[in-house]
């Protein structure tokens, strides 16, 4: 009895010491001061331009813009630098600039009366800049942070083990799932009962402790895997490729070798001899946005990529655009907050069976599957739209809002989601979140609005609740495909363009919702995000069939590999 518990004492304390465990804490460390700061950053601006949602709106647009012209340019510089120095750089960056931020920020809630009066504001304005830039800089190393982490370290942790990555990659998912939920609950209490300045000196406070403790994990993870340290480029991956082609071709190989060293004497050493001039290193941001995302389209999982960046283009989450319509139909904050609840077990139920779909099915077919599952659920709220309670009319113009302020001169309400971008509110009826009300704008003090008939809105939320278990399923089947089959020398930026492809749709999304920004034009704006979500999973039927052919409607079968279908043509992953 004594031998098996000491050997079950040793693999606990194997679990808590391998890079695995260390790579999940440190994740959850960094993930849960993301979501405090993303959450706290736009109650911040918006308790410090008096109650308006300009600075929150500014600050959401310039952080969407930065990563869509960024995205290629931070995977380029991820791909051409050691995975430590990377890592190690974007940790500190993004976790100085929140520090900073914070601080800033503390001493503008302390001395806001005084500096509006010197410099007739400017000198506040300026503060409100400087405060926006160093965030939307925390949030594009916090992007080259996610990128080197989540797709490439963790790959190399995995090994050529795609069931262990498979695994590595829903568990970091179910953090998301958790840290979701949990940090923004966290500093909301502190915020309010204590104050604002002291939710910014709680949040530096915290992302400096997790700075120095995240920087000792990484450098643990690099320790324990040494693979970390061998990173090919692209003409080493190139020279690979080639020889192995001279191989099959039963070539010498002298001659292969010949072949290679004329390629890197020809092609690379007068490159390193010639002087960059000035309009050379102008151009070559502009270069490598270009070859950035002709790289991205030339990957044999475009499609894919390109059908996971479709699921962007929906109000069928748990955003505030949803928030602000549920309010309108008379669901109360209590019933929303448990309806987040839920949307976060079916989540993490999601990763739970992409796990077990991959190990019976295999990779793709397990992408096909999960889109199936989505989309069979946002039936429902296709079906909501035409149910009793609905307030769809097509009668009502979707710009008559807009028209009647602009006549009025009055800007257009915005919100912002949690990651900071700004949302449009519903003209007649966005709950008074700043003062904790939940009375509709549109409603009388002195009148009780009629009840609203339940039905189309529960469906509504029955199906984005159920559909999260398809929609996680197929995100970890996209990141896994991408983590397989992009070379290891382009994981940086095509995962970067991958990202500017997110927010762009993102982007979109936000910009139907201010064109049409009333109730009863939602039940519109949910069939057309039902519409983005089924062209999404075709394009990734069109990369399954292109990928299987024939056999994508051959039943499941158990695959002790699970990896045959997931090696695509073109494949150059060194995993």
């Amino acid at each position: 009895m004594q031998p098996h518990k000491c050997q079950i004492q040793r693999a606990l304390v194997g679990y808590f010491t391998s890079a695995k465990f260390l790579l999940y804490l440190g994740h959850a460390l960094s993930t849960w001061g993301d979501r405090m700061w993303h959450f706290a950053v736009s109650v911040f601006l918006v308790e410090l331009y008096g109650n308006s949602l300009l600075l929150t709106a500014v600050y959401g647009l310039v952080v969407a813009g930065s990563v869509l012209l960024l995205g290629a340019i931070i995977g380029d510089w991820v791909d051409k630098n050691s995975r430590l120095k990377v890592a190690q750089t974007s940790l500190v960056v993004q976790n100085a600039s929140v520090i900073l931020c914070g601080i800033i920020l503390m001493i503008i809630f302390l001395f806001k009366t005084q500096l509006l009066t010197l410099y007739h504001g400017w000198l506040l304005t300026m503060c409100y800049i400087l405060v926006i830039t160093i965030a939307n800089i925390a949030n594009l190393a916090s992007t080259a942070t996610a990128i080197t982490i989540q797709r490439d370290w963790i790959v190399v942790v995995a090994g050529e083990d795609r069931s262990k990555l498979a695994d590595m990659n829903a568990t970091i998912r179910r953090i998301d799932q958790l840290t979701n939920i949990l940090a923004p609950m966290a500093v909301g209490q502190i915020m309010t009962f204590g104050s604002p300045m002291i939710g910014c000196g709680f949040i530096s406070g915290w992302n400096l402790m997790s700075m120095c403790v995240e920087y000792l994990l990484l450098w643990k993870v690099y320790q324990k895997t040494p693979t970390l340290a061998l990173k090919c480029s692209k003409v080493e991956e190139s020279e690979l490729k080639q020889l192995n082609i001279k191989k099959e071709n039963d070539m010498k190989p002298a001659e292969g070798v010949q072949l290679i060293v004329e390629k890197d004497v020809t092609g690379f050493e007068p490159q390193q001899e010639k002087e960059v001039g000035c309009a050379a290193r102008i151009a070559e941001p502009f270069i490598t946005f270009r070859d950035g995302w002709v790289a991205y389209y030339n990957q044999p999982v475009f499609l894919a990529g390109m059908g996971l960046a479709f699921l962007y283009m929906t109000v069928l989450g748990f955003d505030c655009i949803t928030t602000g319509y549920a309010y309108t139909q008379g669901l109360s904050g209590s019933v929303l907050s448990l309806l987040m609840g839920a949307s976060a077990i079916t989540g993490i139920m999601g990763t739970v069976a992409f796990t077990w779909l991959r190990r019976k099915c295999g990779l793709i077919r397990t992408g096909l599957i999960s889109g199936v599952a989505q989309l069979s659920c946002l039936v429902l709220c296709a079906i909501s739209v035409f149910m009793p309670g609905s307030p769809l009319d097509l009668t009502v113009s979707p710009f008559a809002d807009i028209s009647a302020r602009l006549f009025e001169n009055e800007p257009l309400p915005t919100i912002a989601s949690p990651g900071g971008e700004p949302e449009v509110a519903f003209a007649t009826g966005m709950p008074n979140l700043l003062n904790g009300s939940t009375t509709p704008a549109y409603a009388d003090p002195e009148m009780s609005p009629e009840p609203v008939p339940l039905i189309s809105v529960s469906l509504l939320f029955a199906g984005v609740i159920a559909a999260r278990v398809g929609l996680w399923s197929f995100d970890l089947t996209v990141t896994q495909l991408l983590q397989e089959n992009v070379a290891e020398s382009e994981r940086g930026i095509i995962n970067g363009v991958q990202n500017s492809m997110n927010y762009l749709l993102d982007l979109l999304h936000f910009i139907m919702v201010i064109l049409a920004p009333n109730p009863e034009a939602f039940g519109l704006l949910v069939l057309i995000s039902v519409s983005f979500v089924a062209m999404g999973h075709i394009m990734y039927f069109r990369f399954a069939q292109k990928s299987l052919g024939k056999q994508i409607f051959a039943c499941c079968t158990p695959d002790p590999k699970a990896v045959s279908d997931s090696s695509l043509p073109g494949n150059t992953s060194t995993v």
